[in-house]
């Protein structure tokens, strides 16, 4: 049996060879990406976060805060987090580069740190005595760390380095994702009344089970593309 490359006419045979050399140097500059799509992106986004896991952040930061307050407060600390998150898809690249950091080592880096904070939604920690806030929270600690925290950060970095031509799509997952966020916060004291407390955590658990699952494939295909260069080298 001929081999594919004998099928092309002699004329064609040195483009058909260098367009074959080029999409082989793509694929080893972005072998291990994960197919994104914008629903896909948008639930990980959801995920990562976790605005169930928020509410009782935000309820203790709330609480000498007056009740009609409250939802300005929250739409504030929510729209901080998306202006940071939409600021690092946009100098993702270059902050890359300034750091000499590869997709390859952002995505076994983001993986690890989905799966610590997954396992931190599974199995919370006990609970610990943190000081009060007396007046209203800003920025710290509800915009960041709560909701634009590391691992929201370096999936953002990890979505635009692996398709930078879908920018735009990753800004609309984004901005579905602050906005669930958003209603959940703004009604997080209806939904602890309306669901129960055991709920809220089982919903918790549940979403942090998913993101194992997303942390682990994300590190597996890291490690699977970076055996696959050692072996090529």
């Amino acid at each position: 049996m001929s081999r594919p490359e004998q099928c092309i006419p002699d004329q064609f045979r040195l483009t058909f060879i260098k367009d074959m050399s080029h999409l082989t140097a793509q694929q080893a500059c972005y072998p291990a990406g994960m197919n994104y799509t914008f629903i896909s992106a948008t639930i990980l986004l959801i995920l990562i976060t976790d605005p169930i896991g928020n509410i009782p952040i935000f309820a203790n930061a709330l609480k000498h805060v007056a009740q009609e307050r409250r939802p300005w407060v929250i739409l504030r600390e929510v729209l901080i987090a998306f202006v940071l998150l939409l600021t690092f898809m946009f100098i993702g690249d270059g902050f890359l580069r300034v750091m000499n950091l590869s997709e390859l080592s952002l995505q076994i880096g983001g993986g690890v740190i989905l799966f610590l904070i997954a396992l931190r939604m599974i199995f919370p920690p006990p609970n610990t005595e943190t000081p009060e806030v007396l007046g209203e929270p800003l920025i710290v600690p509800l915009a960041i760390p709560a909701i634009a925290g590391p691992s929201a950060l370096a999936t953002v970095l990890l979505l635009v380095s692996q398709a930078p031509e879908r920018r735009m799509e990753w800004i609309a997952a984004l901005c579905v994702t602050m906005a669930v966020s958003a209603c959940v916060l703004v009604l997080a004291e209806r939904i602890q009344r309306v669901a129960g407390d055991r709920f809220v955590v089982a919903l918790e658990r549940l979403m942090g089970l998913v993101l194992v699952a997303v942390s682990i494939e994300m590190m597996l295909r890291g490690v699977k593309t970076f055996a696959g260069q050692l072996a090529g080298a």
